[in-house]
């Protein structure tokens, strides 16, 4: 970390912080919790060392990854810490020398740097403090890390790399990872899975990262371990404000923010005796060509588990029948074209196949919220006129949210999905502002943006590979739905204009989707998408 000067330094309370498991802040405590990028992180580092003296912040960071270590193996005794030649190899050194007085035997590496080469001024100065400290300690300090030097390690530090990562790991420090990576000792990694890049968790192929069991994030939490590839590299995630006051006036802009459970119930009052169904929302669907009829019948279902008051599925397969026998709740009708559009949600798209893109122009005209999924998506993507359809409709004031995938994603920005991936919050930050509306960016970590500077998106933290099947968007999308409905019939706080009820109903929806899949394929083995559809027990 560093000790850089700042302008006004960040208040700061005494050194008795202690790391916290980052699932049971978002369960407890209501946010919301800024994710900072590189450049945020190093000005937040240099306000906190201005609070405190020389060298304290980073023997704080050591402390605590020396606590945690402990905390989550308690018998480990043989432990190995991997320190790179930045300050994440300092609190590394400083986390070793708390374990060898605790009475573990620790052993640390020096990776990308010789250690015995004396040069003290090639370090950053609170690495090199912390360094020195270690030698004096008796911290056995080697150079590199030999083939085999992990045979017999109960656990292993990583703090090889920091949050300023530009370019794949390289040289030894990315042998260093892959000897890390196979010798199967448990790994708990400092701030970042060396290797992983913090501000957008996207791996390039076969690029070296650290497999972690736990990650520790110190005074601030990186974008990147969240979305991407940062849940499966980081394992269990922990956090350590390390007594810092995250409130203050020159506190840096969060690249983006995290959402848990406190936060949206919070958001969400309980139902009220005197209501009735009329209170709850009107949501039609609109899909179901050809054989994809099911499409349609799974938003449907799920806008009726999330609450909606009436919910009318049109398909668009003239031949289907029109009736649901598992909800026979679903009404079937036509979608109309006067004021019970403009009072409804409507979801376009869900298995809507070629044939849907006739029926977008007269939706982004008249519907009152408009939800696009699917192949509504890639009729826009195709269609300059429905774009613009779409832009005159956010101009004027009509709610819109768009809840692609990366694939789709990629073709309304006329670019790879590969490239969307790359970069997820640029791209959901780009999306929204070319189309006016609010973008639901699915994928690990999902993404939840809406157009302006001064809106972060928001990255939601439930979740997992079950929700990795057929049908499961649709379920999401009629989910939604069913939420925003009610958002706009008053039923949660919050939400002071149109597309603000958008993005809660978003930002609900997706948690209450992941969290679903959770209960369900804890391990998160594979769900068919009729049992991700809510039950009213979800929230």
């Amino acid at each position: 970390m560093t000790a850089s000067t700042a302008a006004r330094a960040l208040p700061v309370l005494p050194a008795d912080h202690r790391p916290v498991r980052l699932s049971e802040r978002l369960e407890h405590r209501p946010g919301p919790w800024p994710l900072h990028d590189a450049a945020a992180s190093r000005t937040l580092d240099a306000l906190a060392a201005e609070a405190l003296p020389a060298h304290a912040l980073m023997q704080r960071a050591g402390l605590a990854v020396a606590r945690l270590a402990m905390a989550l193996a308690p018998h480990a005794r043989r432990i190995h810490v991997l320190a790179g030649h930045g300050n994440n190899g300092g609190d590394g050194f400083e986390a070793a020398l708390h374990l060898l007085r605790a009475g573990r035997e620790v052993r640390l590496h020096v990776i990308g740097r010789d250690s015995d080469d004396g040069r003290a001024q090639a370090w950053p100065p609170d690495a090199a403090a912390s360094r020195r400290q270690a030698e004096l300690g008796g911290v056995a300090i080697v150079a590199g890390l030999a083939p085999q030097a992990l045979g017999g390690a109960d656990l292993v530090i990583d703090a090889l790399l920091g949050r300023g990562l530009a370019r794949p790991a390289s040289g030894p420090v990315a042998d260093a990872i892959r000897l890390c990576n196979g010798s199967g000792v448990p790994v708990l990694a400092v701030d970042l899975p060396s290797g992983l890049p913090g501000d957008t968790g996207a791996l390039e192929v076969g690029a070296a990262c650290v497999q972690a069991r736990w990650t520790l994030a110190l005074l601030s939490l990186a974008p990147g371990l969240l979305t991407a590839h940062g849940r499966d590299q980081a394992g269990e995630i922990w956090w350590d404000e390390l007594g810092v006051q995250l409130a203050h006036p020159d506190f840096p802009a969060p690249a983006a923010r995290l959402q848990g459970a406190a936060g949206l119930q919070s958001l969400w009052p309980a139902r009220r005796h005197a209501q009735h169904k009329g209170s709850f929302g009107d949501v039609r669907i609109l899909g179901g060509a050809g054989s994809m009829g099911g499409a349609a019948l799974l938003a449907g279902r799920a806008a009726l588990g999330a609450g909606a008051g009436r919910v009318w599925v049109d398909l668009l397969d003239e031949g289907a029948p029109r009736l649901d026998p598992v909800h026979p709740e679903l009404m079937f009708a036509p979608t109309p074209a006067d004021e019970r559009l403009a009072s409804s949600t409507v979801v376009a798209g869900c298995g809507g196949g070629e044939a849907v893109a006739a029926r977008l122009a007269p939706l982004l005209a008249q519907a009152g919220r408009l939800l696009l999924d699917a192949d509504a998506l890639n009729a826009l993507a195709a269609d300059a006129r429905l774009m613009q359809a779409l832009h005159r409709r956010g101009a004027e004031g009509g709610p819109t949210l768009l809840t692609p995938h990366p694939l789709e994603a990629a073709r309304l920005l006329g670019c790879s999905a590969a490239e969307v991936q790359a970069d997820r919050l640029r791209a959901v930050r780009e999306l929204a502002a070319r189309s006016g509306a609010a973008v639901v960016l699915k994928g690990s970590g999902t993404l939840i943006g809406r157009p302006g500077p001064h809106h972060a998106p928001w990255i939601n933290a439930s979740g997992n590979a079950a929700l990795a099947t057929p049908g499961s968007g649709d379920v999401l999308a009629g989910w939604i739905a069913g939420l925003w409905g009610q958002i706009a019939c008053g039923r949660a706080t919050g939400a002071e204009a149109a597309l603000d009820e958008a993005e809660l109903a978003a930002r609900r929806g997706v948690w209450l989707h992941g969290r679903r899949a959770e209960r369900l394929a804890a391990g998160g083995s594979a769900l068919v998408a009729s049992r991700i559809v809510p039950d009213g027990q979800d929230g």
